[in-house]
């Protein structure tokens, strides 16, 4: 069972790459912190600081420019593939690992896809507009 999102984002794959393995980076659009740089292999502990909350990936794969494989959470797996297609590049997130027979599946199912398009959506901004929206989203 698995949940795809994907977004188009007027940047270099290169880029957009960037933003996600950078530590410094990746606190203009997702987590407020990374430990270190993305790298295959890497155990990187993520931070949100205004939640208070923290959790480990594992890089499984680095393909640069391409692809970012990681696990994390309750065995899921993160795969982010980047594709150029003229001046943009599609971003396209899919995560793997959910339980088709876990009773909370649909509620996790539309959570995860709201968590995916909301960082992708920050990226966006971020990445096009120089916006550091992350963490401004309010759940009620």
């Amino acid at each position: 069972m698995n949940n795809v999102t994907a977004m188009s984002i007027n940047k270099p794959a290169h880029d957009i790459f960037e933003a996600f393995v950078d530590p410094v980076q990746i606190g203009g659009f997702w987590f407020s912190s990374s430990s270190q740089r993305w790298e295959q292999g890497a155990i990187v502990t993520i931070r949100y600081e205004e939640y208070g909350a923290e959790g480990q990936i594992e890089v499984q794969q680095i393909v640069p420019d391409r692809k970012i494989v990681f696990t994390w959470g309750d065995g899921h797996t993160v795969t982010i593939d980047l594709r150029e297609s003229g001046a943009a590049t599609v971003v396209e997130v899919t995560e793997e690992g959910f339980k088709e027979d876990d009773p909370d599946l649909l509620a996790q199912l539309i959570d995860n896809k709201e968590g995916w398009v909301y960082a992708l959506t920050c990226l966006k901004g971020y990445l096009e507009y120089g916006a550091v929206l992350r963490a401004s989203l309010v759940k009620g």
